[in-house]
Formats: structure tokens, C-alpha cells, sequence
């Protein structure tokens, strides 16, 4: 018993050297840069890789200057909440997330599991929680880096986009009642008047992806969202939905197409045509910009940069 308690010490004391050697890493890759986590597929009550994966976030946090968290959905799974006093906002979100330095601003989305329960309740939950912030199904925020330049940040509702789920009223009632084109045409003014030095839309779904989910959720992510983030020289197009770690490039596309990995449980994944890093393993990332380059971080539940996606123009 001595000796397993003993090894039982020894890989946590291992583990936790781990951690601090990719800490110090990335504190010196984002320092005097703007940096912000995007965390997505959280809602398992605590379990899986969950519970785990947010006490990294948090001691990160403690030593890289995080202004926030996005989150692109599927916080809860599986018929998203009933109201805003389901204890679901406990299990899922409030008693997980609750390291000192991630009582910060939270942006969401609605996912697809959302959408099966009271979407209402989810934005209203930003009159209940000072830090879940969520102004609408879709919005825009823009923040300045140095040198006068700044970012902005375009974050979409993409299961209303989407027929397969405007198609199902049983299962996802509310997806049929929003006006996509209305969403669209919203998404289009937004970047046609951007002049930050650059932009990143964060939708749920993904538009380029390997997954086995079905090809025409992608099919009709490339047909109405994709022409809109080429012809406004979109720089990331960042996504969750698939549990897995992807960054594409398609040709005759300079968008990175990143889907950002499930925070909680994590599935496999295989490249194909356009892939430049895929991984199983479950996780978050981190944004990280100033007014020379964009950088995007895949971090794994051991706090290891496991891929960098590094931008400049």
C-alpha cells in the first residue's frame, strides 16, 4: 500500500512539473499579446475529461493574462436546459468552471444540443451569471492591440443554418423559427465594415471537417456561410461539434479552418485533403494576437502545446 501511494505521488509530482514547464512556455509566447481561451463541448457534468481539463484552464490563467473565455456551444449535453434555475448551470458549467482566475467574461453559443432544449433560457442566463455574457443568438465584439490595430471577433449561430435541423421541429423546435437570411445578410454587413487588422468568426458547427456527422451539415455550412468569410478575407473560421483537434486549409482559401476540440470527451479523428494537424485528444485553445501576427494554440489535457497555427499579413 506504501509503495503504491508512493508511485501514486510520485506521477502526480511529475504531472504537475509537466504542467509548469508548459505553463512557462506558453507565459513567454503570450506575453504583451491579447489572449483569450475557446473552450466548446463542455457539458458532461463533470466527467470524462471535463473536470480535468477546467482546473488546467484555470492555473494556466494563473500565469497567462486571459480576457475571456468563447465558448461555441453544447455547453449542455444533451437536451441543452430547461430554464435558467436547471441544475444543469451547476453541474455543467458553475461548480466545474470554478477556479478563481475563469471568473471571467464567458461569450457562448447555442450548439445543436442547446437547441434542444429552452434557447431562451441560455441568453437569459446573462441576467443570473455576471460572467455568462450573451448579448444574442449572434454578435460581434471588437478589441484593440497595440500599434492602433485590433481584432474582432464574429460569433455566428450556425444550427438555424443548417436544414437538417430546421428540418427536425420534434427535436430541435426553435432551429426552423430563426430567419437565417436574416443572420446572413447580418454576417456579410459586419465583415464588409470591418477594418480591424483581423477577424475571426466562431461558429458551432464546422465547415470544413473530417467527421463521420452528416456531410450535408458541412454542405450547407460551405454553401451559405463559407463565400460570405472568403470574400471578406475572413483570417480563422474557428468551430467545436466534432470532439477532436483539426486545423485545414483548403485550396483556393487562405482561411484556416481550425474545429477546436471537446473540453470534456474527446473522439477519434483521421486526416484527409486539406489537413494539416489533427488529434483524438480532448482539450481547448488559446488565441493569442498582437498587431504583427495571429496565433492559435491546441492545448491538451497535460497542458502541452500539442499544434500552433500562426498567422501574419
Amino acid at each position: 500500500m506504501n509503495i503504491k501511494k508512493g508511485l501514486y505521488r510520485l506521477v502526480i509530482f511529475l504531472i504537475s512539473i509537466q504542467i509548469g514547464f508548459a505553463q512557462q512556455n506558453l507565459n513567454e509566447l503570450t506575453k504583451d499579446h491579447f489572449n483569450f481561451y475557446i473552450a466548446n463541448d463542455l457539458g458532461r457534468n463533470g466527467y470524462n475529461e471535463q473536470k480535468p481539463v477546467a482546473e488546467l484552464m484555470g492555473k494556466l490563467a494563473e500565469d497567462i493574462d486571459i480576457e475571456f473565455v468563447a465558448a461555441p456551444g453544447d455547453v449542455h449535453h444533451f437536451d441543452g436546459v430547461a430554464s435558467v434555475n436547471d441544475p444543469l448551470w451547476m453541474t455543467n458549467f458553475e461548480l466545474i468552471y470554478s477556479h478563481p482566475e475563469l471568473m471571467i467574461e464567458w461569450f457562448p453559443l447555442l450548439g445543436n444540443h442547446e437547441y434542444r432544449g429552452n434557447t431562451q433560457a441560455v441568453l437569459d442566463y446573462s441576467k443570473v451569471s455576471r460572467r455568462w455574457v450573451m448579448p444574442s443568438r449572434y454578435y460581434t465584439q471588437v478589441y484593440s492591440l497595440n500599434n492602433n490595430e485590433s481584432i474582432r471577433l464574429v460569433y455566428i449561430d450556425t444550427t438555424p443554418l443548417i436544414d437538417k435541423y430546421r428540418n427536425d421541429s420534434g427535436k430541435y423546435p426553435d432551429a426552423v423559427k430563426q430567419d437565417k437570411e436574416s443572420q446572413l445578410q447580418w454576417l456579410d454587413t459586419v465583415l464588409k465594415n470591418s477594418k480591424e487588422k483581423w477577424k475571426i468568426v466562431i461558429g458551432h458547427h464546422p465547415i470544413f471537417a473530417e467527421t463521420p456527422k452528416d456531410d450535408s451539415e458541412r454542405a450547407d455550412m460551405q454553401k451559405r456561410v463559407d463565400p460570405i468569410l472568403r470574400k471578406y478575407k475572413v483570417d480563422m473560421y474557428v468551430s467545436g461539434h466534432i470532439h477532436n483537434f483539426q486545423h485545414l486549409k483548403i485550396r483556393g482559401s487562405d482561411i484556416n479552418y481550425v474545429v477546436n476540440s471537446s473540453a470534456s470527451k474527446s473522439r477519434k479523428v483521421k486526416p484527409v485533403e486539406g489537413t494539416q494537424f489533427c488529434s483524438p485528444e480532448a482539450g481547448f485553445s488559446i488565441v493569442s494576437a498582437n498587431s504583427e501576427e495571429l496565433r492559435l494554440y491546441f492545448i491538451n489535457p497535460k497542458g502541452e502545446v500539442i499544434h500552433t497555427i500562426t498567422h501574419k499579413k
